[in-house]
């Protein structure tokens, strides 16, 4: 299994423009995916944020296939999670 970043975002979000530039400065592919335009994905982020639409949410898979749900991550909390040390839960 392949490691896996799911970004969830939305227009004019300073913290996901920022999330993001970190992600693709060190090199960490992730995919995107725009709450606005998506309402399966926009339900994804109410449930795991208290019923908000916070972004960005981020969902990692690790290679050894471990999951975390992440509600504005720090770029090393993904790292973390990536690496099979996640946190779990959405926080």
């Amino acid at each position: 299994m392949t490691a896996e970043v799911t970004v969830y975002w939305r227009p004019g979000c300073p913290y996901c423009i920022k999330l993001r530039a970190q992600l693709r400065l060190t090199g960490t592919p992730y995919r995107k995916v725009n709450i606005w335009r998506d309402p399966d994905a926009a339900a994804f982020v109410r449930s795991v944020a208290d019923g908000n639409e916070t972004v960005p949410t981020v969902r990692v898979t690790s290679a050894a296939g471990h999951e975390s749900v992440m509600v504005n991550p720090s770029l090393a909390r993904i790292r973390k999670a990536l690496a099979g040390r996640g946190t779990g839960a959405a926080g």
